[in-house]
């Protein structure tokens, strides 16, 4: 079994204008020849097109990830995340930190049925450890939501970075963290700095768009000095293919149950499930 704890779509009259603005912000902030040779995505991001995306590179289940970028994106995108379960695709709610009915919001979303939210520092401007984004981590541990959000640099935005490695450590002397996911393994390319802050701690990480910037041995000691019961698979489809992801996986030589504790039994632990071969 392979559950992709990452990925993103959009409706579809809006997804081939995202990931053009999207696409722009890479080549802006790496250049234009980034990537020169190999698609940038994989699929459309939408749902028939991550459910393709899916069939071909043998994921079984997916967690998509919205993003509110204003406060008045909030229901409008919680709605779209409630209309896309089924069997095959699964999706967190979002809540910006700036929405002044945030915690009527997320108690709402518990009692819709949500296992959790997204937060994207960098695209809702605010610090994974300020005041706003704090009020939003604790209420989500009182109510029982997970809450993954981006961590490190972002390949599309310029600096300065809003959840560093030191800024999540921060937010670990204010709530226990057992609830929180850190993505791309902790702070994407800032990897030395997950191991100095955050290896060891309760916090979750997953192993969302790493594959092709991350030392194969630094990636393999993290994994195991912080536990693989606290990684899970993510690919970040459409921006890599879960095919790719698992491959770089098995590549690092990590034991049959550490490969199962990643792609699939951490996440139905998470998700509230029985683990199922």
């Amino acid at each position: 079994m392979l559950i992709d704890f990452h990925t993103h779509i959009f409706p579809e009259k809006l997804a081939e204008r995202s990931i053009a603005a999207l696409t722009a912000g890479i080549r802006r902030e790496q250049g234009d020849d980034y990537g020169s040779g190999k698609p940038l995505t994989f699929c459309l991001p939408t749902q028939q097109g991550l459910l393709e995306l899916m069939e071909r590179s043998g994921v079984d289940r997916s967690i998509c990830l919205p993003i509110a970028t204003k406060p008045s994106q909030d229901e409008s995108i919680n709605r779209f995340a409630e209309n896309i379960r089924g069997p095959k695709l699964y999706s967190f709610g979002t809540v910006h930190p700036a929405d002044p009915q945030w915690e009527q919001l997320l108690e709402s979303l518990a009692e819709r049925g949500f296992r959790g939210i997204k937060l994207h520092p960098e695209f809702q401007l605010s610090d994974i450890d300020s005041p706003e984004s704090l009020r939003i981590l604790k209420k989500c541990a009182a109510l029982g939501l997970l809450v993954i959000f981006h961590a490190g640099i972002d390949i599309g935005l310029p600096p300065s970075y809003r959840a560093t490695p030191e800024k999540i450590a921060h937010v670990l002397t204010e709530t226990e963290g057992s609830n929180l996911i850190a993505a791309h393994l902790g702070g994407w390319s800032q990897w030395d700095d997950v191991e100095r802050y955050l290896v060891g701690t309760p916090i979750l990480f997953d192993t969302a768009f790493i594959r092709d910037f991350i030392d194969p041995e630094q990636c393999l000691r993290i994994i195991r000095t912080h536990g693989a019961e606290k990684i899970v698979f993510g690919s970040d489809a459409p921006w890599e293919d879960p095919a790719d992801t698992l491959s770089f996986l098995q590549s690092l030589h990590l034991t049959a149950d550490e490969i199962a504790k990643i792609t699939y039994q951490n996440a139905q632990r998470l998700l509230g499930e029985t683990a199922k071969s």
